[in-house]
């Protein structure tokens, strides 16, 4: 390996799964805002729209992830429309 090359900021850090808040503890150099409490210690958290726990390919169920609203919007659009 070169050497100088590689981030020397390396630290434990919790990825949260905002769609079902899974959290999962790795090593790495992503910049956070906000800490948790994870298995007593704290530690910065990364917060992410899907992961592994949530995503369809790795559950094998489709679910459907709106973290947007997109949902809602159709829904009270198609209400407007069927009720005239």
């Amino acid at each position: 390996m070169k050497k100088g090359i590689h981030p020397e900021n390396y630290r434990p850090v919790v990825f949260k799964d905002m769609s079902n808040g899974d959290m999962f503890l790795s090593k790495s150099t992503c910049k956070a805002n906000e800490t948790v409490e994870f298995e007593g210690e704290t530690y910065p958290v990364v917060k992410l729209e899907i992961s592994n726990t949530s995503h369809p390919f790795y559950t094998g169920k489709s679910k459907l992830v709106d973290t947007a609203g997109r949902v809602d919007r159709f829904m009270s659009r198609y209400a407007k429309s069927t009720s005239k």
